[in-house]
């Protein structure tokens, strides 16, 4: 790394808070977010949903690493590097299936889903105990830990503890995984695609409520005039820090939600099927909190890259920087089991109509980051993003930037070490 990191500029008195644009930029930026951020952080792996038998397992690269995420025979849930002890080929290529061992393509070592290996092709010429101390199998992560059915795991051994880290997003992970009596879902397939833009636009666009009006002016207007939303409701709400980098977006919104907001487009029969529904979240959670799960949504970050939009539909999304300009996305659709067809069918029509690549949302979200990194060309000659919307309200609303700031200086305080190291050299 040559290039010295910037820092952010957080006056609270001047009611000031400024991004420099040389942090989406710079490979030294890049470089030392691998190192401070993404090796040392917990990143979202995967949903117990995903591993519901024993065998079960999807491979998924995790910070350019590839990792086994599976369920061993004895129902153990693991991540392993998908990488061959022997001579480092990648071990198991396909990317979800049923497996009680895995076999490397190369030289045919052959590993139990609990990572020892159990058949070493050429045995003889290796001495007895060449696997002695298990130096061989396949190696796991250094910590892997769970909250509510979302699997995390971590490259550094000596990270805080999983529920320690996620500190107040606990409260609405709990939430969204109290949708149904039954738990929590996958449904379809992975959506992959990659956006020409720094990691950190996408971080600061999931939950942004400033340009939701004006960026998705079409989708809004659509809603109205199909009537398919509900006219008196209206975007509001509040932003809430929830601790160590992560923050939620949370407020009303005229759309519909299966889980149970009844909006004119469905009828008589989606209104007796959204109130009894309702009704069985009042009795479940009471009332205060099943208006919350119904009525309310949320855009939530935690920290630095696991966005959950539980809004029409419940997408979960990931995104790692390939390049400073350059970042590859994954999201998958989260619903509640039990659901009948009726509102699955709504539920991922919402899914694929405003969040999905071709959807209402997400190309004009592309489009706007995109052309964000395009002018962040212009360098030194405008240096500076500005976040300062709404740092002298006591209680920022909807459309301010306060949640931005919150991931900003975590950014900040991670990079700090580094920071000092490569300035100083």
């Amino acid at each position: 790394m040559t290039e010295c990191i910037p820092a952010i500029e957080d006056d609270q008195q001047g009611l000031r808070f400024r991004v420099p644009r040389r942090a989406f930029t710079e490979k030294g930026v890049f470089e030392a977010e691998r190192k401070a951020i993404f090796d040392r952080c917990w990143l979202y792996l995967g949903h117990a949903s995903e591993l519901e038998e024993a065998g079960s397992f999807v491979t998924r690269t995790v910070a350019d690493r590839d990792l086994i995420f599976n369920k061993d025979r004895e129902g153990t849930v693991r991540a392993f590097l998908n990488v061959c002890p022997h001579r480092g080929a990648t071990v198991c290529r396909e990317k979800k299936g049923k497996k009680k061992s895995f076999q490397c393509m190369y030289h045919g070592w052959v590993f139990r889903d609990d990572g020892e290996l159990i058949n070493l092709a050429g045995a003889a010429s290796y001495s007895k105990n060449f696997n002695e101390c298990g130096q061989v199998n396949l190696r796991e992560v250094p910590r892997l830990d769970q909250y509510a059915g979302f699997y995390f795991v971590c490259f550094d051994d000596s990270v805080e503890p999983l529920p320690d880290y996620l500190a107040g997003a606990k409260d609405y992970l709990d939430l969204i995984s109290g949708h149904s009596p039954e738990g929590m879902e996958l449904v379809g397939g992975t959506q992959e695609y990659a956006i020409r833009a720094n990691w950190k636009l996408l971080v600061e666009n999931s939950f942004d409520g400033y340009h939701a009006e004006s960026t998705h002016a079409t989708y809004l207007d659509y809603l109205m005039n199909t009537n398919g939303g509900l006219s008196e409701t209206r975007l509001a709400g509040y932003a809430h820090d929830l601790g160590n980098g992560h923050a939620v977006l949370e407020y009303t919104a005229p759309w519909g939600r299966p889980v149970a907001q009844w909006i004119p487009m469905w009828g008589d029969e989606g209104k007796q099927e959204i109130e009894s529904v309702y009704a069985e979240l009042v009795a479940r959670l009471g009332p205060e909190r099943a208006d919350q799960v119904a009525h309310k949504n949320r855009n939530m970050v935690i920290f630095p890259n696991l966005v959950i939009n539980d809004i029409m539909a419940i997408t979960i999304r990931t995104f790692y920087p390939v390049r400073p300009d350059y970042m590859m996305i994954n999201a998958w659709a989260l619903a509640a089991k039990g659901e009948n067809d009726w509102r699955r069918k709504f539920r991922l029509f919402n899914f694929l109509e405003f969040l999905g690549p071709g959807g209402f949302a997400t190309p004009d979200d592309v489009e706007a980051l995109e052309k964000c990194q395009a002018g962040f060309r212009a360098g030194d000659l405008a240096p500076w993003n500005d976040i300062s919307k709404g740092m002298a309200k006591e209680k920022p609303s909807f459309d301010d930037e306060h949640q931005m700031r919150v991931f900003w200086r975590e950014w900040d305080r991670r990079l700090a070490g580094i920071r000092e190291e490569v300035n100083n050299a």
